[in-house]
């Protein structure tokens, strides 16, 4: 038998179908190594390019450094027309990811002492995460960054936002959050008026799904308001009322005109508050 005839041979046909498939698995492994490997040494930019997308360019990570699985940034809003990010909130925040991602889990640890009332732990998988309990602090000077009402209003004061453990699911693009929060604001002031402080206000947040139930109230201080209302999808629902306290009219009714327009029917001038 010839050289020739030996290579159509019905065994090496095999053979060499199955070394074809020892390439294609070969390669396939190669591949996966490069993948994990670029993974191993993602750098934190990573996660400001996802918080960019997810929030439309209105915030994003400011020095970020480390990696995608350990690593701090700031968080910033309105990009100056040098490119720089200004600062929302205190301090840098320093991330702990679980390499269990690639399988699908979800283990996140959050840190900041300036900010965080306590370490953040978010937990789950792809689809549906628990966040621990916690509170956030939100200083009322740098939420001018935000734009329009509040670059006009310059607020100051203390505020803190805080929570009980929520569930938050994203399906088809869309993320509900089932849980409570508050948003407590101590002290708060504006560049627009000469009373310092307005006074101490609360609301809460009852969420299911897309939507949050809202309440707002006042604890103490000559400017009251009170209302509800609702945030659905991002998109605040809002009906209620500010006036000021009995002997403080004349010196916050400028501040007063800028939030609303005079409730008719009333004896006291109350402003309605519709958003």
């Amino acid at each position: 038998m010839s050289r020739f005839e030996q290579h159509d041979l019905p065994g090496n046909k095999t053979a060499n179908k199955l070394s074809l498939k020892q390439k294609i698995v070969c390669i396939c492994l190669g591949l996966l190594g490069m993948l994990l490997t670029v993974m191993a040494f993602a750098p934190a930019v990573w996660l400001s390019t996802l918080l960019e997308m997810q929030t439309d360019g209105r915030f994003a990570l400011g020095d970020a450094q480390g990696s995608l699985w350990n690593g701090s940034a700031f968080i910033g809003v309105a990009a100056t027309k040098n490119g720089d990010l200004t600062p929302l909130l205190p301090g840098r925040f320093a991330w702990h990811l679980s390499p269990i991602l690639l399988l699908g889990q979800i283990e996140l640890g959050l840190e900041n002492s300036a900010a965080l009332q306590q370490p953040l732990h978010i937990t789950g998988n792809l689809r549906h995460v628990q966040v621990s309990p916690g509170g956030l602090i939100l200083p009322a000077e740098r939420l001018s960054g935000l734009g329009a009402p509040l670059n006009t209003v310059k607020p100051s004061g203390k505020m803190t936002l805080s929570w009980d453990a929520l569930g938050v699911t994203l399906s088809e693009g869309k993320v509900d959050i089932n849980g409570t929060m508050k948003l407590q604001m101590q002290d708060i002031a504006s560049a627009l008026s000469p009373i310092k402080p307005l006074g101490s206000y609360l609301m809460n947040f009852v969420w299911h799904g897309q939507q949050a139930d809202i309440e707002l109230k006042t604890l103490q201080g000559p400017m009251l308001l009170s209302g509800k209302g609702a945030l659905v999808q991002g998109r605040l629902q809002f009906s209620g009322s500010a006036q000021a306290q009995e002997g403080q009219e004349d010196k916050l009714a400028n501040l007063l005109n800028l939030l609303g327009q005079r409730r008719a029917g009333t004896d006291k001038n109350v402003i309605a508050l519709e958003f």
